[in-house]
């Protein structure tokens, strides 16, 4: 009986789920992202095999599932996932940091996605040096080499973001990333003051003092923060223009307790207790991308997640706005309004209402691959059915690449044959990088902004597609994407598929 009970209650929900992604048009633009961390170690003590067939699991799903950008943790206590000449490798690959695993994670991830058609970001944690688990740090370890410029907090080593030469620090480490890493983004998470403990301080008064100003304390660790965020994103750029910059802060700002434009909630806030003064980097175009960790439920008591979506659609809209989601979450709570589901479908809705939501970040991955309670089904038959661009990025680039050329359409016993010519460009703003490929009968009406009718993201220049499931006439049209997704013109051939 529960068995029955059970499957008639994954109907109603794959029904509701079906009557949303009908009423919606399809977005031809998404961020779809996962993040993939290494803190929860699940690739510790792994052998290099192990762990590359552990990462090719996750990618092929979350591929089927329709994602189209990795968020891969590489740096979560001033370590690394890549090989570094700056800091040393992480335990969370061999268990002991320093020990060379004798291949390069980061690499191998930047290939893996590529091959995939998903973009790779980089997630650093920026100031964390230590986290509660670590009891032996490497020799060249930069709490080891200079404990002067670290606090510590709760167990943790921090660099202390009041000085100057740790914020330079941390955009070496990240310029040496995308400088020698072909990584579409630089990610950075919600650690910037650690998140506060009853009973203990930040033991950095002593530098406030010594600094003369004359900002409060709060104000002036938030001044330490803005600094950083504005060097870190000033210095990638010079190195790679094209590199996405993005945070994913904690999913309160600010409550409607402590600031007129607070969200109706009562919980922790990045302002006042992380002293992260996200909207200003938003609104002063510091970050290219914000992705907040929306990870209640809808109805939650103190951080209700219909209030924080809304919220941060209408003041975080002045930079592409992708919500971190809690699989997890969306399974377990039931829908405020119809109980006989959980709120997977709901939050979706949200999702749609929300004109300034570009895209969402899985939290975390493994809970889609491995299909928890069918999240994956419904990823791949409804949310991220068809292909995906990314979102538009016009403040670093909004200039489209030159149309492809020379297209030609066969019909063959094995498919339909697509070939062209890549357009001339080869600078990294005009440069076609990639192609999209769009499918129409030909007594359909041509709308390349209805995603239903895009059958391939490539980055090669021919492709054997299949037939339609109907034979007749079609319309077959080519795009070049650049480093940024902007589209050209069309090329198009008229094929007869028999």
């Amino acid at each position: 009986m529960k068995k029955k009970l059970s499957c008639i209650i994954a109907l109603l929900m794959m029904l509701s789920v079906s009557a949303v992604a009908v009423a919606q048009k399809t977005p031809k633009r998404q961020f779809r992202a996962a993040w993939i961390q290494c803190v929860n170690g699940q690739f510790q003590g792994l052998s290099k095999e192990e762990m590359q067939q552990n990462l090719t699991y996750q990618l092929n799903e979350l591929q089927k599932d329709g994602a189209n950008a990795i968020i891969f943790q590489v740096r979560p206590e001033c370590d690394a996932l890549y090989r570094s000449n700056i800091e040393p490798w992480s335990k969370f690959l061999t268990g002991t940091q320093g020990k060379d695993p004798g291949w390069d994670p980061l690499a191998w991830m930047v290939a893996e996605c590529h091959k995939r058609n998903m973009e790779i970001h980089a997630w650093i944690n920026p100031f964390r040096a230590k986290t509660k688990g670590t009891m032996s740090l490497a020799v060249n370890n930069i709490a080891v080499t200079h404990p002067e410029r670290i606090f510590q907090y709760d167990g943790l080593y921090i660099l202390n973001p009041a000085l100057s030469v740790n914020r330079e620090y941390i955009c070496k480490v990240a310029d040496d990333i995308v400088r020698r890493y072909d990584v579409d983004g630089l990610h950075i998470d919600d650690y910037f003051y650690p998140y506060p403990v009853a009973g203990v301080e930040i033991p950095d008064k002593q530098y406030w003092q010594q600094s003369g100003t004359s900002l409060n304390i709060g104000d002036w660790r938030r001044e330490n923060v803005d600094k950083f965020i504005e060097q870190l994103s000033d210095s990638i750029h010079k190195v790679k223009p094209w590199i996405k910059f993005g945070v994913s802060p904690f999913g309160i700002y600010r409550n409607s307790s402590s600031s007129s434009i607070g969200s109706n909630t009562r919980g922790l806030q990045n302002y006042d207790d992380l002293y992260a003064d996200v909207i200003k980097w938003v609104n002063k175009g510091w970050i290219d991308y914000c992705a907040p960790q929306l990870y209640w439920q809808i109805g939650h008591k103190t951080a209700d997640y219909a209030t924080l979506i809304r919220w941060w659609n209408k003041y975080a809209g002045n930079r592409p706005l992708y919500i971190g989601e809690d699989v997890e979450r969306c399974i377990k709570y039931a829908d405020v309004n119809n109980p006989n589901t959980n709120q997977v479908a709901a939050k979706h809705k949200l999702h749609t209402e929300c004109n300034n939501v570009d895209g969402t970040v899985l939290w975390y991955s493994r809970t889609a691959v491995d299909n928890y309670d069918k999240f994956g089904i419904f990823l791949r038959n409804y949310y991220w059915k068809y292909p995906a661009l990314q979102p538009l990025m016009p403040f670093i680039d909004g200039k489209a690449p030159n149309k492809p050329r020379k297209l030609k359409a066969k019909s063959t016993d094995k498919g339909v044959f697509l070939s062209w010519r890549k357009p001339k460009g080869d600078t990294w703003n005009d440069e076609a990088v990639k192609y999209v490929v769009y499918q129409f009968r030909k007594d359909e009406p041509v709308d390349i902004d209805d995603a239903s009718h895009i059958i391939s993201i490539t980055d090669g220049e021919a492709i054997l597609v299949n037939k339609p499931s109907q034979k007749g006439k079609y319309v077959y049209l080519v795009t070049a994407l650049d480093r940024m997704s902007n589209e050209s013109e069309t090329v198009s051939k008229k094929l007869k598929v028999k």
